[in-house]
């Protein structure tokens, strides 16, 4: 079963709201990065958080059949970079998040959704 970059950028908006990430949003990023089509942004208010969010994230994306090509910071919990192919997720603490403001970084990009 293959999803496509969108359903899989859906899917993790949905996971991460399902675990009351704060502040999602969803970049396109088609016509701007060869990196990805998709950043999906949001954060936790505690290390638990940000890691429950994380694992709900991977355990939807190996139900709708979606490769996992890598996660990163699990352990320390303050920014959690999950590595989907065409999407991109960051799972930041909120204090890491204000400090690296990454949408700032991408402005050109579209903002597809945000919860």
């Amino acid at each position: 079963m293959t999803v496509s970059s969108k359903e899989l950028m859906n899917m993790v908006v949905a996971a991460a709201d399902d675990k009351k990430a704060s502040n999602i949003v969803a970049l396109d990023l088609n016509n701007i990065s060869l990196v990805a089509d998709y950043f999906v942004i949001c954060h936790g208010n505690s290390d638990t958080q940000v890691q429950a969010i994380a694992t709900e994230i991977r355990k939807q994306a190996h139900a709708a059949g979606a490769v996992i090509k890598g996660i990163e910071g699990m352990d320390s919990a303050r920014w959690v970079l999950m590595d989907l192919g065409d999407v991109v997720v960051h799972v930041f603490h909120r204090d890491e998040r204000e400090y690296y403001n990454i949408e700032r970084l991408w402005s050109d990009a579209k903002v597809v959704e945000t919860v």
